[in-house]
This record gives structure tokens, sequence and C-alpha cells, in this order.
């Protein structure tokens, strides 16, 4: 990726993270971070494409953060309640909207969010299975997929709700109850 490009999302995301993005142009975007919507384009092919981009980095972001905290975890509840706290972050709110932002451009064929789908769930499944090997053994991609739509499903909750209260106690039913069922 050229040096450009880069500078200009680290600007958007600052940016996005101070103010949100909703239904702000490219233009608008630009100017606030002291280019052109033409260079915007020029790197990123649309809108789409630059919440696409900023959620790309945040993921691997998250995926870097994920698996720092594993090291320091005795267990893949102790991880999934602390990788939880920090999701529930009001800072990190502007970009898990767009999150669900480019997921919904993506699955209407928007420029620039080519490949989203593809990569959404893909190294959420790896980075889980790398670090469930050490945490207590292998976990089935099941099992997996099931942990990573529960906390995206509760997150929305959070987002929607602003209260992160009844999404927190039923993530912590869920774990329980996975808990239950893989001890048995």
């Amino acid at each position: 990726m050229s040096e450009p490009r880069e500078l200009l999302l680290d600007q958007a995301m600052e940016y996005v993270a101070k103010h949100g993005m909703s239904d702000l142009s490219l233009r608008d975007l630009a100017a606030a971070v002291g280019s052109s919507h033409r260079m915007l384009i020029y790197h990123f092919e649309s809108r789409a494409g630059l919440v696409a981009a900023i959620v790309a980095r945040i993921e691997r972001q998250s995926q870097d953060v994920l698996a720092q905290l594993a090291e320091e975890c005795e267990s893949p509840t102790e991880l999934i309640e602390r990788q939880w706290a920090g999701l529930i972050d009001p800072a990190l709110a502007p970009f898990e909207r767009l999150f669900f932002e480019v997921l919904s451009h993506a699955l209407h064929g928007r420029p620039g969010t080519e490949g989203f789908l593809d990569a959404m769930t893909a190294p959420w499944l790896e980075v889980g299975s790398e670090i469930a090997d050490g945490l207590r053994g292998r976990m089935t991609r099941d099992e997996l997929l099931l942990g990573i739509a529960v906390v995206r499903g509760l997150l929305i909750e959070v987002l929607a709700s602003g209260n992160a209260t009844a999404p927190t106690a039923a993530l912590h039913r869920f774990l329980e109850m996975w808990e239950r069922s893989s001890s048995a």
C-alpha cells in the first residue's frame, strides 16, 4: 500500500474516532482531513471503499488485541469477557457502526467493498482457532463461528440501545451454557 493512502487512512480514522461518519460525504471528510475528495476516490474508489478500508484496519488491530489478551488469560471464557469489555467501550462505537455499515454496503455489492464478505469472518476463525489451541485445546469451526455470531449480535444490541447491561448479561448467560456444553 502506498504511503499517501495510509496517511489518508490514518487521518480519516482519527476524524471518524472523534466525530463519527454517519452521513458525512467524501467532500466533507476530505476537507476535514485537509485533502480533496478526488484523492479519497483515487485511493479508496468510493465512500464505501474508504469505510471498508477503515473497518479492515480496525479488524486487524482488534485481532492483534485479542491475541495479546489471550496471552494474559487462562480460559476462553475469561478471554471473551475481556474482549467484550473492550468492545463495549464507547470510544469504539463509531468504528463498530462502520463495520455494520460496510457489511450492508458489501451485501449490496457497492464499489470498494469487494472482498469484505470473504474477509469478514475467516480471519477471526483463524485467530480464534490458534488462540483456542493455546487455551484449552481444539475448538470446532462451528463453535468459533457461534461465538463470533453471538458477540456481533450482542454488539448490535449495544449500538442500537446505547446500553450494554442487558447484552453483557446475555453474553454471560451464553458463556455459562457454552461452558456446560463443552464440559459435558
